[in-house]
C-alpha cells in the first residue's frame, strides 16, 4: 500500500469514527448548531449573557436554568394555573408539544404539554410558552421554541 493510499484509508476511518461518535450522542447533526440556542436563552433569561456558563440543568439537557423568581409575572401566574390544573385562557393550553425543534430531551410523543404565557400588548398568543414534561420538569421559552431554559423549582 502506498503512503497516499494509507493516508486516505486513515482519513476514511477517522470520518467513520466521528460519525459513529456523533450518532451515539442522540443528536441530529443537521439540528446541532454552534450552541447559539443555549447562548440566546442564557442571554434572554436572567441576564446572564452568552459568555456566562449556565448552571447545569437538573434534567441533564445542558440547557440553562432560570429561577421561578426571575420569570416574568405572567409566567409565574401560568405556573400557578398549571399547578392548579386550570382553568386556562387559551384553547391550546395543555396541548401536546411535539418537540419538533429537538431542543428538549427526547421522550415519547405525548410527554410534553405546552401552555401560553401572555405577553402584554400582544393581540394573539405571542411567543412566550411554558412546556412541561410528565416528570414535572418545566421549560421556559420567550422566543416561540427557538430556545429553552429549564425552570428551577417548577411545580
Amino acid at each position: 500500500m502506498s503512503s497516499g493510499t494509507a493516508l486516505v484509508a486513515v482519513a476514511v476511518v477517522a470520518v467513520l469514527l466521528a460519525l459513529v461518535w456523533w450518532a451515539g450522542r442522540g443528536e441530529d447533526p443537521a439540528s446541532a448548531g454552534d450552541g447559539s440556542a443555549t447562548a440566546t436563552a442564557a442571554s434572554t433569561v436572567g441576564g446572564t449573557g452568552p459568555s456566562a456558563a449556565p448552571p447545569p440543568a437538573r434534567d441533564g439537557s445542558g440547557l440553562p436554568v432560570v429561577r421561578v423568581a426571575d420569570l416574568p409575572d405572567e409566567a409565574r401566574e401560568t405556573l400557578d394555573l398549571i399547578a392548579a390544573g386550570g382553568p386556562f385562557p387559551h384553547d391550546r393550553d395543555g396541548a401536546t408539544f411535539h418537540n419538533r425543534e429537538r431542543l428538549l430531551p427526547r421522550h415519547p410523543s405525548g410527554w410534553y404539554r405546552e401552555y401560553t404565557v401572555p405577553t402584554p400588548g400582544e393581540d394573539d398568543r405571542g411567543a412566550r410558552r411554558i412546556v412541561t414534561g410528565r416528570d414535572g420538569t418545566a421549560y421556559w421559552t420567550d422566543d416561540h421554541y427557538d430556545s429553552f431554559s429549564v425552570i428551577e423549582e417548577a411545580p
